[in-house]
């Protein structure tokens, strides 16, 4: 995937549903979780915040500092075929010869526009053959949790004067982020408001034992600004995990994540119950491997193969 482009990793993606179970998926899989030095960014916020403008901007500020870039593009499910609803390959102006950029959309499925089992596939293979991946969520309420735990550093985006900062203080999601950009900042006044909510929403709902401080910014798509700001911060946070150990903790985390969210939502909590997540990832050697190993005796049990 590394050597071969486009063309390997899409081929390599496309077995995430060709192979799905496989042996030989899992160990791809895990493989690639073992292996990925990429960092994965996930963008997140209600719809027309900027979250599209914003993945063009970065992509455009990877590729300029020599990075190669992977985007995964969440959306809506059609109810009808599944598929991805709104294609956001569409709003993302990338160079198709550019072999250092891939796009590709995924179906939320059933997920409500949270990460399916193979959107999280999807990031591990991305992380393992692109330096930077930027996870674009679809982001109608219930993806934020699901993002969180899927990337590396979370950008939580909001929108002056939509009360963004208000309803997230509500649901929680201030808890998440490690970077807010506040967009549109050429609002003017609004934006600045926007700003010091946010500023003040975390002063009362974080306090982060872990020592990053989340820092506020302001990026405006029509004036160019900010881009660089949220480069640096984004940069400064990926610092902050390797120097900390942090960054360790949370990927070991995100395969714990993932197993219980497998079993949780093929089985429900009954089934749940009578699994040993951390038991069944150090059996396994991986997550997908505990996953297929999972699946292989609850079915049996169940009756299911």
């Amino acid at each position: 995937m590394r050597a071969g482009g486009k063309l390997a990793l899409s081929r390599a993606l496309s077995r995430l549903e060709a192979e799905e179970g496989s042996a030989a998926l899992a160990a791809l899989l895990d493989l690639a979780v073992a292996t990925g030095a990429g960092h994965a960014l996930g963008l997140t916020g209600p719809p027309g915040v900027g979250k599209s403008t914003l993945t063009n901007a970065l992509i455009r500020s990877f590729r300029a500092a020599g990075e190669t870039v992977g985007v995964l593009a969440v959306d809506p499910s059609s109810r009808l075929t599944g598929g991805a609803l709104l294609g956001d390959r569409t709003r993302l102006a990338t160079d198709p010869e550019d072999q250092g950029i891939f796009v590709r959309s995924m179906a939320a499925r059933d997920r409500l526009g949270g990460l399916s089992d193979h959107a999280i596939a999807a990031i591990a293979l991305m992380r393992a053959a692109r330096q930077q991946v930027i996870v674009e969520s679809v982001g109608i309420g219930q993806s934020e949790a699901d993002v969180a735990f899927a990337v590396d550093t979370l950008v939580l985006c909001i929108q002056p004067g939509s009360g963004d900062s208000l309803q997230f203080m509500k649901a929680g999601v201030m808890e998440l982020p490690d970077i807010i950009v506040v967009t549109k900042a050429d609002m003017g006044a609004a934006a600045a408001r926007a700003k010091s909510d946010v500023e003040g929403a975390l002063s009362l709902s974080r306090l982060s034992a872990s020592g990053w401080k989340v820092p506020v910014l302001t990026v405006s798509a029509v004036e160019d600004t900010g881009t660089g700001e949220l480069m640096q911060a984004i940069a400064a946070h990926r610092a902050w995990l390797a120097s900390s150990g942090q960054g360790a903790g949370r990927r070991s985390r995100q395969q714990t994540d993932w197993v219980s969210d497998y079993v949780l939502t093929r089985y429900g909590r009954a089934g749940a119950s009578r699994i040993d997540v951390a038991g069944e990832l150090a059996a396994a050697g991986g997550p997908f491997a505990a996953m297929a190993r999972i699946r292989a005796d609850l079915d049996r049990r169940l009756g299911l193969l």
